[in-house]
């Protein structure tokens, strides 16, 4: 649960709690959400157990298919970095089982391992009939994108219309974008960055992010 269901748990009114932060106390029970996660969540047994003075119940060891996973914990199941979840999560294989807890999705283990298995199973396309559209759904292209900049930083347009049956344009297109915003995203995480700096971090040749590079200075100056 989050901050406004732990509100109504310790039976304090919002105000008072944001003033108070009675989680902060000694004894507190320690958020169950990831170390570097957002939005913070407690074990409602737990928060229960230091709200009556009873000892508080230990949290099962080990994975469980059922484990929600926020967006930084399925980035590290999936090996990729949290942007990269952003992505991939309007898939069916992971919007289907989004569970929106305390404001902030998460997905089950299970669902995240089966995604996960079923990554770079594409198959590339024997050929687009002549005046045909996009092979790929257009709410999957980002996901569908960022699975081939995972794999290789320096895919190259053509190499996504071979692979996704998507037109040149919208190769070029999607992978701009995608390109700008992990470079973006990796100067707010390290101060001081470059827009070329970061470009050469992510492993971006010359060739195929000279149109991303204006565009993330704009996404990183952005408010």
């Amino acid at each position: 649960m989050g901050r406004q269901e732990l509100a109504d748990v310790l039976g304090m009114k919002w105000a008072a709690f944001r003033r108070a932060k009675p989680y902060s106390a000694e004894g507190f029970p320690a958020p169950i959400s990831s170390p570097e996660a957002k939005v913070l969540l407690w074990d409602l047994e737990q928060v229960e157990a230091y709200r009556e003075g009873r000892p508080q119940p230990a949290i099962p060891a080990g994975e469980d298919e059922e484990d929600l996973l926020d967006r930084r914990e399925a980035a590290a199941l999936l090996q990729v970095q949290a942007r990269s979840v952003d992505s991939y999560k309007t898939d069916p294989r992971l919007a289907d089982h989004v569970v929106v807890v305390g404001g902030a999705e998460h997905w089950p283990r299970a669902a995240v391992r089966s995604y996960a298995a079923g990554r770079g199973v594409m198959s590339a396309p024997s050929g687009r009939p002549k005046g045909s559209g996009d092979m790929v759904p257009r709410d999957l292209l980002p996901g569908r994108i960022a699975e081939l900049l995972d794999a290789d930083p320096a895919v190259t347009a053509a190499h996504a219309v071979d692979v996704l049956g998507i037109s040149v344009s919208a190769a070029q297109k999607h992978l701009q974008q995608e390109r700008a915003a992990r470079i973006a995203a990796l100067m707010r995480t390290e101060a001081g960055l470059g827009v070329e700096e970061a470009a050469d971090r992510l492993g971006y040749p010359p060739a195929v992010r000279r149109t991303a590079l204006k565009v993330a200075q704009q996404l990183y100056d952005a408010p």
